[in-house]
């Protein structure tokens, strides 16, 4: 089988495009036939940064396929299951760029027929994100389903992101009035079609103004792609509201004005979905796989997210066109 493997850290040119045998699922895994790979920003850093401790290591997290094979205690009604599949790499080898991969079986999720591939591929790592930052404020949700969000307001800083996007998704799907912010007109159009109700262009108007008009007692979520919009999280937040950060660089600070946030029993927080917790990524999970059941979370430029799809070969591609901002998401077609 092919699988792209990279075996020391760094650029997109460590990428390479091997031939393999088919690998055996072990206890409690299952065998993945990939149909498409989902490539985050997570994953072209790790590259980057992190020699594979195993000595080789197949990238990227997220995915969608076909089960052909289940390993010891694995329930067998899995074979044969169209299934989307996040963190398949996290602290393991099989990442979902090759044709076949080991994925754990509590990693797998059923993927309904009326759900395509690209669908599946590209919910895992933004969509999981996404949900923690929703519901981590102490007057939010603990759960995102239909009517928990009703009454509450939603602010979505780069709506137009993989991130943000999901984020809008979910937000109005539970029932919020989401707020969106954007660099232009084309993500505005894009944030429109996620669902955002107001989509507000930071670079051509007052933001806080805007939301202020909008939602005159302020927002009570804020998802946050960005530490260098404190002081305008800190200047929309309602009394009891919460700004999630999910994004940030090495070393860089966040300042808050620390009194104002004090009066408003405001709260901070920060989001690495890898490293949440076990108990908050399961309902996630629930909550994602809900939407999608019911239809409510979409691909494509209709639904605010354009897909770029490259085939296997060209994942170094793939990794760059993340790391350079591309616009939607990025997928790879492990059958191309």
């Amino acid at each position: 089988m092919r699988a792209v493997v990279y075996e020391r850290a760094g650029g997109p040119e460590v990428l390479q495009l091997v031939e393999r045998d088919v690998p055996d699922p072990g206890p409690g895994e299952v065998r993945l036939r990939v149909a498409f790979s989902g490539v985050n920003p997570t994953d072209w850093k790790s590259r980057s940064t992190t020699a594979p401790a195993a000595g080789w290591q197949v990238p990227d997290q997220d995915g969608a396929g076909v089960v052909d094979a289940v390993g010891q205690g694995v329930d067998a009604a899995l074979l044969g299951r169209r299934v989307w599949v996040w963190e398949a790499a996290f602290g393991r080898p099989w990442g979902t760029a090759a044709e076949q991969v080991l994925v754990p079986a509590t990693h797998v999720v059923p993927l309904p027929d009326h759900a395509s591939f690209e669908l599946g591929a590209a919910l895992g790592i933004p969509f999981l994100t996404a949900h923690r930052c929703l519901t981590l404020g102490e007057s939010a949700p603990s759960r995102v389903a239909p009517g928990t969000f009703e009454g509450r307001t939603v602010l979505v800083q780069g709506g137009a992101g993989a991130v943000g996007n999901a984020a809008v998704q979910l937000a109005a799907w539970a029932g919020a009035r989401v707020l969106a912010t954007v660099s232009g007109p084309e993500k505005a159009q894009l944030a429109a079609a996620a669902g955002a109700h107001d989509v507000i262009d930071y670079r051509r108007e007052d933001v806080a103004a805007r939301v202020r008009q909008v939602v005159p007692g302020g927002v009570d979520v804020v998802v946050e792609v960005s530490g260098a919009n404190a002081a305008l999280d800190s200047a929309v937040l309602a009394q009891h509201g919460a700004v999630a950060l999910y994004a940030g660089t090495p070393g860089e600070q966040l300042t808050v004005p620390l009194r104002d946030q004090m009066t408003l029993n405001a709260q901070w927080h920060f989001v690495l979905v890898y490293t949440a917790p076990r108990a908050a990524k399961a309902a996630a999970v629930e909550d994602v796989a809900a939407a999608v059941d019911a239809g409510a979370v979409r691909v494509g430029r209709e639904a605010g997210l354009p897909l770029t799809v490259l085939p296997l070969a060209e994942t170094a591609q793939a990794h760059t066109a993340v790391e350079g901002g591309t616009v939607g998401k990025v997928l790879v077609d492990a059958t191309a």
